[in-house]
C-alpha cells in the first residue's frame, strides 16, 4: 500500500507580527532560525531534523495555516502520486522550485476540508543542528526554551472527513490510526499516518472548512513538557491546557497559544503504529477521556478556538 510520502515535511503557519513569532518560535519552542526570503518569510527547523526547515512563518492579516507538505522518497514518487491525484479527481497546483527556499517542486493540492497540502522530493540536507554525522554527541549545546526535537505532526478542523480519508488512504497510503465515532458509527474524527508514528496528520469534523487547530512539536520526556509548562508560566505566555495525557494516542502535552493566538502542542510518548494494526476506536460519548484522558471532560477552548 506504500505510495511512496516519507513523512510530514514542513508547515507554513501565518502569524501577525514576525518579530514576536520569531522570538516565540526560537526562545520559547526552541526552534532554530535557519533563513530569510525575499517575501519576508522566515525558515525554522527542530534541532534533530536533517533538513534545512520544517517550519515556516508568513506575516499575514490574520492567523491560520497556509499549507502542509510532506516528503516523498524521490522525484518518481512525486511524479507518480501527482498522476494518482489527478487520476482520482483531485486537481493540483505546481509551485516550482525554489518558491520556498532551498526546496525543489512541489505538488499542491486542496481536500474537501479546505485545507492545502503538498508534496516534494528535495529540500536541502543540512543535517542535524549542533551535532556532528560522526560520532555525535547525546545533544547540541545552545538550545533554547523547550528544546523542541522535531516538528511532527499538524490537526485540522473541517468537514467532509470520509472524502479526505479516501484521498489520504486510497491515493497517498496513509493508514487510519485511531478515529472516533459518533453513535451512528459516522467517523468524526481521523488520526493519519505514514509512519510507525500514531499520527502524522488529524482531522476532526467541523462544520467550517480550513481551519487549523494546531502544529505539534516533539520532546523526549515527561519531565520536558513538565518543563515546558514552567516556561510558559515564566513567559506569561497563554496556555490552552495540560500538561495532561490524552486518550487518543495517549501521548503526554500541553497546549499554548503563539502570540497570533495559533495553537501549539509539544508533547512526548504516545502510541505506535504498524500496517498491521486495526485502527483503535474512542466513542464520540466518551471524546472528553479520549482527548484529556485525566481529566475526563472537554476543554472548551479545545473544541472552539481555531486559526
Amino acid at each position: 500500500m506504500k505510495k511512496g510520502v516519507m513523512r510530514p515535511g514542513h508547515v507554513q503557519i501565518r502569524v501577525l507580527d514576525m518579530g514576536e513569532a520569531v522570538k516565540h518560535y526560537t526562545d520559547l519552542l526552541g526552534l532554530i532560525e535557519t533563513d530569510r526570503d525575499d517575501q519576508g518569510r522566515v525558515y525554522l527547523k527542530a534541532w534533530s531534523e536533517v533538513d534545512k526547515f520544517s517550519v515556516v512563518l508568513r506575516e499575514a492579516d490574520e492567523p491560520g495555516c497556509d499549507f502542509m507538505g510532506f516528503k516523498v522518497v524521490d522525484e518518481a514518487a512525486l511524479n507518480q502520486l501527482e498522476k494518482d491525484l489527478v487520476d482520482y479527481g483531485v486537481e493540483v497546483e505546481q509551485v516550482p522550485a525554489e518558491e520556498l527556499k532551498d526546496c525543489g517542486r512541489r505538488v499542491r493540492f486542496t481536500v474537501p476540508s479546505g485545507h492545502a497540502f503538498e508534496l516534494y522530493a528535495d529540500k536541502k540536507y543540512t543535517g542535524k543542528w549542533g551535532v556532528s554525522s560522526v560520532n555525535p554527541e547525546a545533544w547540541p549545546r545552545g538550545l533554547q526554551g523547550m528544546k523542541a526535537v522535531r516538528f511532527d505532526h499538524v490537526l485540522f478542523y473541517g468537514p467532509e472527513l470520509a472524502a479526505v480519508y479516501d484521498i489520504f488512504v486510497n491515493v497517498l497510503g496513509f493508514y487510519l490510526a485511531e478515529q472516533v465515532l459518533d453513535p451512528e458509527g459516522t467517523r468524526v474524527a481521523q488520526f493519519l499516518t505514514v509512519s510507525m508514528k500514531e499520527h502524522d496528520v488529524a482531522f476532526i469534523h467541523h462544520e467550517e472548512k480550513g481551519k487549523f487547530h494546531h502544529a505539534s512539536f516533539f520532546l523526549d520526556t515527561w519531565e520536558a513538557v513538565l518543563r515546558s509548562a514552567d516556561l510558559i508560566s515564566m513567559t506569561d505566555t497563554s496556555i490552552d491546557i495540560g500538561p495532561t495525557r490524552h486518550g487518543l494516542t495517549h501521548g503526554q502535552t500541553i497546549y499554548f497559544f503563539d502570540p497570533s493566538g495559533n495553537r501549539n502542542e509539544v508533547f512526548c510518548g504516545g502510541d505506535y503504529h504498524y500496517p498491521d494494526h486495526k485502527p483503535i476506536t474512542w466513542k464520540a460519548e466518551d471524546l472528553g477521556k479520549a482527548i484529556f484522558y485525566h481529566d475526563r471532560v472537554l476543554n472548551e477552548r479545545f473544541l472552539t478556538v481555531l486559526t
